[in-house]
């Protein structure tokens, strides 16, 4: 059966051929970085042509389950190699902060190319997983593994890389000989049929190599975004501003207030009873449990306060009623200073 597009449209073989002409070209490309704006376009331009080809190949429904290799036709074989050149271009995508979805697409094309291909019988291979190393990676290996690794299946995985290096090698002889005459339109319907099959065994060994590379890479790069998520985590409840006091003069009465007033107009002035109003208003003294002014302080501590805040308050009532003489002595030399000018009763040295 032919694939051909809606009326209007490019063909299906057109699309395969522009994305196959843009991989081709990005493969050969001597640009300096992948990044490059050239480069980018052009892996661009390849993924919507090949997109827009694999969708009319699900839509044309080309490949079934239920059919063996020789029901397919000579032509359409080469639209096989649709889902694996998908997962080849999806990867020269260089955005950094989308490289995890963009290995986890390409792994996902890898694997569906290959399973179509397990399908029909092309090659001898063992299919990966469905989903890649990530509960691998959640769960560590147990200690018996550390200490004696399985040599065994490292020897048979380094010999599969061999015998796949080999084969590769020999496809890729046996396409350059087929090529010119299949491009040149002389090849057989036998060359033909030849010739894309042995592109489709080619990319099989292809997909196995870059979806064990894909594997390894997102290991890093999911250890990398739960850090990234655990740093950027949920954090205590920020502590509340601590309210700043303005600075101020604290006079005895009102007379001092006016005096230290009129002295330092900069700085505001209020009595020591002003001052303990101001913060009962603002629900300090009434939080930790302090009376009106002159009352003894309240001998059951405030609700929620711990024992080591109890214990502290205690303390201090305890250190206030032992000063208490010294304080009325500092009062009684504070007002006789208020009365008497100093050097007062100094008569030792008067001429």
């Amino acid at each position: 059966m032919m694939a051909e597009a809606g009326a209007g449209g490019p063909r299906l073989a057109e699309l395969l051929a522009l994305g196959r002409r843009l991989w081709d070209e990005l493969e050969a490309s001597t640009e300096p970085s992948s990044g490059a704006p050239a480069v980018q376009d052009k892996v661009r331009q390849g993924l919507d042509a090949l997109q827009r080809a694999a969708a009319m190949v699900a839509e044309l429904e080309l490949f079934s389950e239920n059919e063996e290799l020789e029901e397919v036709a000579s032509a359409d074989l080469k639209f096989m190699l649709l889902p694996a050149l998908l997962g080849a271009m999806t990867l020269k995508q260089v955005d950094l902060s989308r490289r995890r979805e963009h290995l986890e697409s390409a792994r996902e094309h890898f694997l569906h190319f290959l399973k179509l291909c397990k399908n029909y019988g092309l090659g001898s291979f063992q299919l990966p997983p469905s989903t890649s190393g990530e509960e691998e990676a959640r769960s560590p290996p147990s200690p018996q593994d550390c200490a004696q690794p399985n040599l065994v299946a490292m020897a048979m995985n380094r010999t599969a890389k061999i015998e796949r290096y080999k084969q590769k090698k020999e496809l890729e002889n046996k396409l350059a000989s087929l090529s010119s005459s299949v491009e040149s339109g002389t090849a057989d319907e036998d060359q033909i049929r030849e010739f894309y099959i042995l592109q489709i065994q080619k990319w099989i060994s292809t997909s196995l190599e870059e979806i064990e590379s894909i594997d390894q890479e997102l290991v890093i790069v999911r250890s990398r975004d739960a850090a990234r998520q655990a740093a950027a985590g949920p954090r205590g409840p920020s502590r509340p501003a601590k309210s700043t006091m303005k600075p101020f003069i604290l006079a005895r009465n009102a007379a001092q207030a006016r005096v230290f007033g009129a002295g330092y107009p900069g700085l505001p002035t209020m009595t020591v009873d002003d001052w303990y109003e101001q913060r009962r208003r603002q629900g300090i003294f009434s939080q930790q449990g302090f009376g009106e002014p002159g009352s003894p302080p309240c001998s059951s501590p405030p609700a929620g306060a711990s024992g080591e805040d109890v214990q502290k308050q205690q303390q201090e009532a305890e250190e206030e009623e032992d000063d208490e003489e010294a304080l009325q002595k500092a009062r009684d030399w504070d007002d006789w200073k208020d009365t008497h000018p100093r050097g007062y009763g100094n008569r030792h040295n008067m001429g």
